[in-house]
Parts: structure tokens; sequence; C-alpha cells
């Protein structure tokens, strides 16, 4: 990575030229009206690094795209591109942390889970907090649950009847979810599992809620 004071007249030169832009280090994204802007500016800022610099633009990271169709730093925007968003990209390495720390070999109570996992997605939440698309957002929310719940079950084991009974959820019910032949996944969406462990028992625990604002 450059040293930021490099790039400074670079910076410079496309406020200069009254460009709205984002920068971290030696990071740019560029913002114009149309596509034929786009190249224009791109070609243009090639050139300045060429001549001025002797540096190269990183093709494989450079590109003239709709907004929504970029990620800068985790962030993209709304499909009119009006709206700021967590790219897509974030959210799977958000979920790819999560799956680690609720793997079933790890054995720890749902309280040590939870402990764990909220280190992760207070950071996680305070780095994406100007997102403004929250329902995306609200979808890994429920599925951060639904993991959650599924790793509870999976922990129950043989005594799964008797814990659904224990929170509340009718016989026949509990019965039922016990014997059933789905897997522990598909269990966890059941109305027995989300009668039992419901999204506020989750949030007394001191589960994080990413849409929350």
């Amino acid at each position: 990575m450059l040293s930021p004071s490099v790039l400074n007249g670079l910076a410079w030169e496309i406020q200069r030229r009254r460009h709205h832009f984002l920068r971290y280090a030696d990071d740019f994204a560029i913002f114009v009206r149309s596509r034929e802007a786009g190249e224009r500016v791109l070609v243009n800022v090639q050139r300045y690094l060429g001549e001025s610099l002797r540096l190269r633009v990183n093709a494989g990271k450079s590109a003239v795209d709709r907004p929504w169709k970029r990620t800068f730093l985790g962030v993209t925007f709304s499909r009119r591109g009006d709206r700021i968003k967590v790219s897509d990209k974030a959210i799977v390495k958000l979920k790819a942390t999560i799956r680690t720390l609720s793997r079933r070999t790890r054995g720890h109570s749902l309280n040590r889970i939870i402990a764990d996992s909220r280190k992760t997605l207070l950071g996680w939440k305070a780095y994406f907090d100007i997102s403004e698309v929250l329902s995306h957002l609200r979808d890994v929310d429920k599925w951060i649950r639904r993991k959650l719940r599924c790793y509870l079950w999976k922990q129950w084991g043989r005594s799964g009847y008797r814990q659904l009974r224990r929170l509340g959820v009718d016989r026949q019910l509990a019965w039922n979810t016990a014997k059933s032949a789905h897997g522990p996944w598909r269990l966890s969406a059941s109305p027995a599992l989300y009668h039992a462990l419901p999204n506020r028992y989750f949030r007394d625990l001191g589960l994080p809620e990413l849409a929350a604002r």
C-alpha cells in the first residue's frame, strides 16, 4: 500500500474538478453522472498517475460501473443508488464467522456462544452503522437466531422433548418435534423451536440485533 500522502495530489485534482469521491488510503471511488464521464475520468486518472507519479492503476480492481455493482470497504448502494447498504460479500464473511463460533464440536453453552458472537456482532454493527438499507440485516438477524436454535437443539439431543416442555411447548407439538425425522436445521425453523426460543430469549441473553437502530 502506498503512503497516503503520495496520492494527496490526486485527491486535490479530483476535488478541483468537482467530482464526488470517497478515499481510504490508496483506494478511491469517484462518482460521476454517466458512463461516458466515468470512462473519461478513468483515463484522466490513469494519465495523471502515470505522468505525475509514475504509478499504474490496478486494472483488476478498477472499473466504470453502476454504484450498486461496486463495493468500497464492504459497503455498496441500493439498486437505485440512493441508499447505503452492506455488501453481500461482507455478509457472507460475517456468516462464515458465526458458523465457526457455533459449531457443535465446540461444546460450549449457548451463553458462551452468544458472548463470543457478541464481540464480533457489536464490532461489525459499529463499522456498518452507516447502512441505510436494513431489510437484509433483518434477514441476517433471523439467520443468526435460527443458527443458535439449531445449535441448542443439537445440544439437547435426546432430552429435546423435555426441554421443549420445560419451555412451555404443548405436549403434542413437543412430541411431534422430538420424534420428527427432519434434521436440526429444518427443525430450527419449526413452530416448537420458535415458541420455546422466541426472539426475546436471545435478546435477553445479550445477542445484538444488527438491524436495530
